[in-house]
């Protein structure tokens, strides 16, 4: 044992404490906890000074609980979702997404938690979790999670959602991408085409057109731009609503899309996780892509390009998206502790048809 420590324990103190540091270095409490918490109030000579004594003491720095309570923050902020938090690494577009908003957080010291907005037993994460500030992201607005957090007065930024008054918003041009992929496959030639939407509610398989309802703004946005194009065009598509929950990606959706329209050629997904399960579908039932079936999916997730054929899909800028969500949100939480009102933004991010092996013309054209 260092000799430093064993005079510690030989003065008969219990535990290192911040005082400990400060009288082994001669300066006062308030410089050691500078020390940690803000440098920029000591000269480097004299913090490099009061953190090598408290290493050599063994103290790590100041309680994070006590600092937490003396600052009134936790330094943490919460990102809001409708699944469980376990589910969203399944999706490489989502662990992008948190990747982007960890990055962006950890030089300002704040952590990133992830919750669900179902309740787990009696505790309902939105209304009983500290934090700070608040992402909402791809949150099933029927649980009332978003209120809670609104009813808490919690700093929030929303992301896929409708833009609401008051609250800085994050989305990226859905129907504009959606359009896209749609026209590409007029253009293409096709007239059979079917549509896979995510939807919250029953009744989910196959469902009339004019019935096709999406769950959240993302899905809604989508099938509105799908169909813009498809009905200028004169084309009834056939549309399958798959569960919100599902963790099946696409698989076993095409057997039912081909049995409500023998002889489909085209197929457009809500996600690129989603055209993936078509895809292997259509291999394993000896139905060549894009020979026979293209298929177009959304998001440009890193599974469209290990797929083969590679994957015709629309772009949008994941990690942007994340970056400026947490940007906003340090933001409003740095107006609030200054007492000031954040000023509002909405920013859209762009997308892109990214054309791949994965659609062509049809065959009888």
């Amino acid at each position: 044992m260092r000799a430093d420590r064993l005079d510690e324990s030989e003065a008969g103190v219990g535990r290192v404490t911040l005082q400990t540091v400060a009288d082994k270095v001669g300066v006062s409490r308030m410089t050691v906890s500078n020390a940690f918490s803000r440098p920029d109030q000591l000269s480097a000579a004299l913090r490099d000074k009061v953190l090598k004594a408290a290493d050599d003491l063994g103290y790590t720095g100041p309680d994070p609980a006590a600092r937490a309570l003396a600052r009134g923050s936790t330094g943490s902020i919460g990102v809001l979702l409708s699944n469980s938090p376990a589910d969203a690494f399944t999706d490489e577009i989502a662990a992008t997404f948190f990747s982007s908003i960890a990055a962006t957080l950890s030089p300002q010291g704040i952590a990133l938690t992830l919750l669900s907005s179902e309740p787990s037993g009696d505790v309902m994460p939105a209304r009983d979790v500290a934090m700070d500030g608040v992402i909402v992201y791809n949150c099933d607005p029927q649980t009332g999670a978003r209120e809670q957090v609104e009813r808490r007065q919690l700093p929030l930024v929303l992301v896929d959602q409708p833009n609401a008054k008051g609250f800085s918003s994050v989305n990226v041009e859905d129907r504009a991408g959606a359009r896209a992929a749609a026209q590409h496959l007029v253009d293409l030639g096709h007239t059979r085409i079917a549509l896979i939407v995510k939807a919250g509610d029953p009744p989910f398989g196959i469902v009339p057109a004019a019935m096709a309802q999406g769950q959240g703004y993302a899905s809604i946005e989508r099938l509105a731009g799908w169909t813009d194009v498809l009905t200028a065009a004169g084309i009834e598509p056939v549309v399958l609503l798959l569960p919100l929950d599902s963790r099946d990606g696409g698989r076993g959706a095409l057997d039912e899309i081909l049995a409500a329209q023998p002889g489909t050629t085209a197929i457009l997904a809500f996600s690129d996780a989603i055209a993936a399960g078509v895809l292997l579908d259509a291999q394993d039932s000896g139905i060549a892509v894009p020979d026979q079936l293209s298929i177009v999916g959304f998001d440009d997730n890193p599974l469209a390009t290990r797929l083969r054929p590679q994957l015709t899909t629309v772009r949008q800028d994941v990690t942007e998206k994340g970056r400026l969500a947490a940007s906003m949100l340090i933001d409003a939480m740095q107006d609030r502790r200054a007492g000031r009102t954040t000023k509002r933004r909405a920013v859209t991010l762009p997308t892109e048809l990214v054309v791949r092996g994965s659609t062509g013309a049809p065959a009888h054209s």
